[in-house]
């Protein structure tokens, strides 16, 4: 369910080892640029094309679906799969934020598989699609059992890359959102890919700023936070007291360093949010951010810095700011 970025290339690669496969889009324009020409992906500078073809809507009876929408579309395309669904069937869950627990809602937890993205991708346009950043999967359920319809889906998307197996999804889950309340929200307010952002000091420090609150939160729900990508540790790049204390101190140069290293290995990749706004669609905000403030509310927990990046983006989707520096600059000075 879905064609963009992530769906598009998952959908063709799993076209492309001959599973039986059907691809839903409501999107006109890439439909028919798929129909015309195939699925184009390009990996690593190289395309290749998978003939294939995308449905308006679902069509038979399936055991598997792979939502791909962006979040603030993910609840619909589920009621829209389920009446095609077998009463077993599993629903796999790649969009960013908090989605499983929404989905779970629709259709029983015991249904839902969590996949993290650790890799990235874009449609520059229709029916192209481009991997922008390598990576594979993190899968798992919110109750943390592991069985064989998880091990099925994981052999399905070791096609696509490298796939590991968590019991500790909503830890794994906060800590890829606290990095998407950072990174994705800098592409979006800035207007650009992340490689030059994370360049620039301060925007790393309102990225280090933005992801310590998404940890306080975490910790206020009891999360038990996972490395992201077995590396980024979000409990230890927090900032301390002592951290925002000092500019120069080793530990908040090491944090800087880990940060930067972090971006340049996704340098490439642009925000999906801000595809979004420029297409005219609703973007993530409040599944990322926003659920950061809104989690932070209930807890008495202060998220000013992710409280600002979501006011930011609304102004931005709404037409009343423009994606520039200069207005993430205003956020960083706190304007």
């Amino acid at each position: 369910m879905g064609a963009g970025g992530i769906g598009g290339i998952v959908a063709g690669t799993l076209m492309e080892i001959g599973l039986p496969v059907t691809a839903v889009s409501t999107n006109n324009q890439i439909r028919a640029a798929v129909d015309q020409k195939g699925f184009r992906i390009v990996d690593e500078g190289e395309e290749r094309v998978v003939r294939g073809w995308i449905s308006p809507a679902p069509e038979g009876k399936y055991d598997l679906c792979i939502l791909a929408t962006q979040p603030p579309n993910v609840e619909e395309a589920t009621r829209t799969a389920m009446p095609s669904l077998a009463d077993d069937a599993q629903v796999v869950v790649l969009q960013n934020g908090l989605c499983e627990e929404r989905i779970a809602a629709l259709v029983g937890e015991n249904r839902v598989i969590g996949a993290i993205v650790a890799w990235g991708a874009s449609m520059p346009e229709p029916g192209k699609y481009e991997r922008t950043a390598a990576g594979g999967f993190t899968i798992g359920r919110l109750g943390g059992a592991e069985d064989d319809d998880l091990k099925h889906v994981a052999e399905l998307l070791e096609a696509i890359g490298p796939v590991t197996t968590t019991t500790n999804l909503r830890g794994a889950r906060w800590s890829k959102l606290a990095l998407n309340c950072a990174v994705s929200a800098l592409g979006t307010i800035a207007g650009e890919r992340l490689g030059p952002l994370v360049r620039v000091r301060r925007y790393r420090r309102l990225a280090l700023e933005a992801m310590t609150e998404c940890v306080d939160v975490a910790k206020a729900e009891g999360v038990k936070l996972e490395k992201v990508a077995g590396t980024l540790d979000l409990d230890w790049i927090a900032l301390s007291e002592a951290d925002r204390a000092s500019r120069g101190s080793a530990s908040l140069t090491a944090k800087h360093a880990l940060l930067l290293a972090v971006g340049l290995r996704y340098r490439r990749m642009r925000s999906s949010m801000l595809a979004a706004i420029e297409r005219g669609r609703t973007p993530a905000i409040d599944f990322l951010n926003g659920e950061v403030v809104s989690r932070g509310v209930k807890h008495g927990v202060a998220t000013p810095v992710n409280e600002k990046i979501m006011q930011t983006v609304r102004a931005i989707a709404k037409g009343e700011l423009k994606s520039s520096r200069e207005t993430l600059d205003q956020v960083c000075s706190g304007e």
